[in-house]
């Protein structure tokens, strides 16, 4: 899964859409891995060897410390090769996984590591696992597929897959969602000439940069000028009286700020780390909560009216998998979906609306 450092197919959208993010990212120290990059790691490896007609069995992977379970097994791998069947019902997919593609002499020391490129009939598909549970990754106009669509287009290995096909298409197998769109070669060749001029922008001195929602996973963030900006001009805004339209374009700076904070702590905490001096910060030990050094001894000195013994039923989730190790389901008449609270979200966002407060008290007094 490895790409190269200029774009590959996880960059490839914020280096379209800020060609300058890419001398700044080049700047940053590497990035630390995570908990949950090192456990897709460890899923993409066994998938990748079942499809290779190899045998993967629970506690066979591990990667750092993520351990590929029996839950995890069930979970995710079996739950994505079902999903495969939605794509390939007939057994037909003729594939190829974990192939590193690149542009040839059109954009040299430009690569990326496919998931899967396979073909069935007139259709070439390009299909990318995803097993986060956080973010949501759609298919439509998906640019690390179509990175991927274009690279494997130019790679000699891969190029039976595309010869002569009618249609291409992007698939994203987020267990247990399977996210699909099919569009052509004309729309991949649109997307590599985008790429292209995108490319030779970064490699200038003056190569522009852009807020939006490609910064998220930006590792540049905390040196980045359009984020910095963003603070300075958050910090002189006064919040009181600003009108409802200036409020919902700064609420959308908002969201990419918190990363930013995030990502700013994080830069600092690895540096000092290292040894590097951050001025007017330190690492120091969290506060610390008091605990029992001998708690079979503490609850003879105290005797029994300071022991308390708590007894609660588990929650649906953890019933759930409980019950789904006993290969039973877990009744719906037993459960209820109660909502902890309200929260703002995007206008985009799923969720139905609710109800102001005071409207509700509008219509109420109207009864």
């Amino acid at each position: 899964m490895q790409h190269s450092n200029i774009v590959g197919g996880s960059t490839a959208k914020r280096v379209i859409s800020c060609p300058g993010s890419v001398k700044l990212v080049q700047k940053m120290p590497p990035q630390p891995s995570s908990v949950h990059a090192d456990r897709g790691t460890m899923l993409h490896e066994a998938i990748s060897t079942i499809l290779s007609d190899g045998t993967v069995r629970a506690g066979m992977y591990k990667h750092k410390d993520q351990l590929l379970t029996q839950e995890l097994y069930d979970e995710k791998i079996v739950t994505a090769l079902n999903a495969l069947d939605e794509v390939d019902p007939h057994g037909n997919l003729v594939y190829e996984v974990e192939t590193r593609v690149g542009f040839g002499d059109l954009l040299p020391g430009v690569f990326g590591s496919t998931d899967l490129v396979g073909r069935i009939g007139n259709r070439a598909v390009v299909l990318d696992w995803k097993f986060g549970d956080n973010v949501i990754v759609d298919a439509v106009e998906n640019a690390q597929l179509m990175f991927y669509a274009a690279a494997a287009m130019r790679t000699e290995k891969l190029q039976w897959a595309f010869d002569g096909v009618d249609e291409i298409e992007c698939v994203i197998v987020q267990p247990p969602a399977v996210r699909r769109w099919v569009t052509n070669v004309s729309r991949i060749k649109q997307f590599e000439h985008e790429l292209v001029s995108a490319v030779k922008t970064a490699l200038r001195d003056d190569a522009p940069l852009a807020q939006g929602d490609h910064c998220r996973w930006c590792a540049a963030k905390p040196i980045c000028p359009q984020m910095t900006g963003a603070v300075d001009r958050a910090i002189k805004q006064q919040v009181i009286n600003m009108d409802v339209d200036t409020l919902a374009k700064h609420l959308h700076t908002a969201d990419l700020l918190e990363d930013w904070i995030k990502d700013l702590r994080a830069l600092a905490f690895g540096l000092l780390e290292k040894g590097a001096t951050v001025p007017g910060y330190k690492i120091v030990q969290k506060q610390a909560s008091r605990q029992w050094a001998d708690e079979a001894k503490a609850q003879a000195v105290l005797g029994e009216d300071f022991v308390v013994t708590k007894t609660e039923l588990l929650s649906p989730a953890q019933a759930e998998k409980v019950l789904k190790k006993r290969k039973l389901t877990l009744p719906d008449d037993l459960v209820v979906s109660v909502s902890s609270g309200t929260t703002l979200a995007p206008v985009d966002d799923p969720r139905p609306a609710v109800q102001s407060f005071i409207g509700l008290s509008k219509a109420l007094s109207k009864l």
